[in-house]
């Protein structure tokens, strides 16, 4: 799935005051959970050319058995509004690890 329309209208008109959180789905859009995962908080900074992106990596704990397929913005660490996001190649986890995006 590619970044909604709100998505992008959110970032256009607000930066990154209304995505707060960015978390971790699987291919189906299935937001992943258990393992220690969770939503990471993020803070944006809009480079030269300028593109929003957040200031850090982001480092995710993953579930075992778990399949990371894409991120999705969020208004909130549980629940909220889920902006969209970008597919991403998938990766599989047979046994637990982590994910870095950035």
């Amino acid at each position: 799935m590619a970044m909604t329309e709100a998505y992008r209208n959110a970032i256009a008109s607000y930066g990154g005051s209304l995505i707060k959180y960015i978390g971790l789905v699987n291919t189906s859009g299935v937001e992943l959970s258990g393992g220690g995962y969770a939503r990471k908080a993020v803070s944006w900074t809009q480079a030269n050319n300028g593109i929003i992106r957040p200031n850090a990596d982001l480092l995710f704990d993953i579930p075992a058995g778990s399949t990371v397929g894409g991120w999705r913005g969020y208004s909130a660490a549980t629940g909220g509004i889920n902006y969209g996001g970008e597919d991403l190649t998938p990766q599989e986890y047979t046994d637990a690890g982590q994910y870095r995006l950035r």
